[in-house]
């Protein structure tokens, strides 16, 4: 590997005009000289491999973006909303308490320790959140903004991956047109908004506004306006559209409506030892599980992330009640349970939504000024950037691609590089996929596979739940503990 850095150690005092992480440019880099490793996408979780990667000299990476900048879910940076992770779970501090690019030290450089120490704080602001990856993707270098990264090939000539990109003006259109070839990637390309079909052609015609959470902020003033509004969705991002809408709404006026096809507007897990199934103990175990039991497993688990924080449940109730205290109750209807069946226009001022509710089997019409669909995200199909190497991926029952225990596609035995992903292995890795709290463990394993060395020791154990037999015997030797559990033959 080539190319070393110099990576910060203790950085300067932080001023006005020299960011405190500056480092110097490396070595120009020789356009047909392959890099280490390219980073697809920078999003937290390829933020926190950059970040990982930065001090090991002996790694040549670099990370590329299509976006002009980094920005985290911009539409919903409600004001008062929380990461539902403690701020432990940043970029580096599960995997490297002492790395520059912790979330204290982001406080240290703003000068903001001492008050963040007074307020107490377990669960950080999300737009506070937002502003440290921020900091830590405008001062760490080997990371390309306005970079689109168009396709990946496998050149068996070159034993090398190809990858093809456009770098993008400061309006979006294309400038030049560049290719890097690596010995491996890693796939950082994040979640898209899902829309539900029956209400997919409604987003993007005129009138009446029907946006997805995504883009709440930015219809926010609109949405108020509308003489009615539905909210579509029953977890967190639903919890916190509605909440918002409801505190800036007119009591006894509020005129909102809140849907969804869960049975219950029903909190997420946040008890400890449920929490241990964000846990790389967890992790292991449910990728060694068979797959039809895994695909029961995710369909079941909805609860572990799909919830919605008790804190929002009762900021919601507390508001209801509040306008209940004179008497009468707040138009605003709450209903679990339902779906939508179909949806349509009338005219260009309002949406018909046909519903179902699931339990009752009964039918009924909704008309609404505005609709706000907290209808959740959904991997970004991978193979819209690897189709070129489609004939050398292995995949599942389900047509999906197998990725190892590290995070690693199965290619055909042919490709001597390695293609890492980020953030696409729910079938394979289980609920901790998405979760910011594995984001440090998930880099510091692709870096200790990628270097075949062990730049980031990681713990052997993380969970006081034991989720395995197998695992049992693993933690407890059978020579330390006479209770451990030994297998049977024949499964007997």
């Amino acid at each position: 590997m080539t190319r070393p850095t110099n990576p910060p150690t203790t950085p300067p005092e932080a001023t006005a005009q020299v960011s405190p992480y500056a480092v110097s440019l490396p070595a120009p880099h020789e356009p047909q000289a392959p890099r280490d490793l390219v980073g697809i996408g920078i999003g937290p979780f390829n933020l926190s491999l950059a970040a990982l990667a930065h001090p090991l000299a002996e790694l040549d990476a670099v990370f590329y973006e299509q976006r002009p900048a980094f920005d985290w879910h911009p539409g919903l940076l409600v004001d008062g909303t929380t990461v539902q992770v403690p701020f432990l779970a940043d970029l580096v501090t599960l995997a490297d308490p002492a790395s520059p690019w912790s979330f204290l030290n982001y406080l240290r450089t703003r000068e903001r320790l001492f008050p963040f120490y007074f307020a107490e704080r377990l669960h950080i602001r999300r737009s506070e959140y937002d502003a440290y990856c921020r900091w830590v993707s405008e001062n760490l270098s080997g990371l390309h903004f306005r970079h689109q990264v168009d396709a990946v090939r496998w050149n068996p000539e070159r034993d090398l991956f190809e990858v093809d990109f456009t770098q993008l003006d400061t309006d979006g259109e294309a400038e030049s047109l560049g290719r890097t070839y690596t010995r491996n990637i890693v796939l950082g390309i994040g979640t898209e908004p899902y829309v539900p079909d029956p209400l997919a052609p409604l987003v993007e015609a005129p009138g009446v506004p029907v946006i997805h959470a995504a883009d709440y902020l930015g219809h926010r003033d609109a949405l108020l306006a509308a003489e009615h509004i539905t909210v579509v969705g029953s977890g967190q991002s639903g919890a916190e559209v509605f909440l918002d809408l409801l505190r800036h709404r007119p009591a006894g006026r509020e005129r909102l409506h809140w849907i969804g096809r869960s049975e219950a507007f029903a909190p997420m897990e946040y008890s400890k030892l449920g929490l241990e199934h964000f846990t790389p103990d967890y992790t292991r175990y449910f990728h060694a599980l068979s797959e039809p039991v895994r695909e029961q497993l995710v369909a079941s688990q909805w609860q572990l992330h799909k919830g919605i924080d008790t804190g929002t449940i009762a900021a919601i109730h507390d508001e209801l009640y509040r306008r209940n205290l004179g008497g009468g109750w707040p138009d605003a209807i709450l209903t679990p349970g339902v779906r939508v069946r179909t949806a349509g226009r009338i005219a260009t001022t309002q949406v018909e939504l046909h519903l179902e509710h699931i339990q009752q089997g009964t039918r009924s019409r909704l008309t609404t000024h505005a609709v706000v669909l907290a209808t959740g995200y959904r991997e970004r199909p991978l193979t819209r950037i690897l189709a070129g190497l489609d004939p050398y991926l292995r995949r599942d029952s389900h047509d999906r691609p197998r990725i190892d225990e590290e995070f690693r596609l199965v290619l055909d035995p042919s490709v001597t590089g390695t293609a890492y992903v980020q953030n696409a292995s729910l079938h394979t890795h289980g609920v901790g996929t998405p979760d910011l709290g594995l984001a440090a463990w998930r880099s510091a394993t692709i870096l200790n596979a990628l270097t075949g060395k062990e730049p980031y020791p990681l713990p052997h154990r993380t969970a006081f739940t034991t989720f395995g037999l197998d695992q049992q015997r693993s933690q407890v030797p059978p020579a330390r503990h006479p209770g451990a559990l030994t297998p049977l033959r024949d499964g007997t």
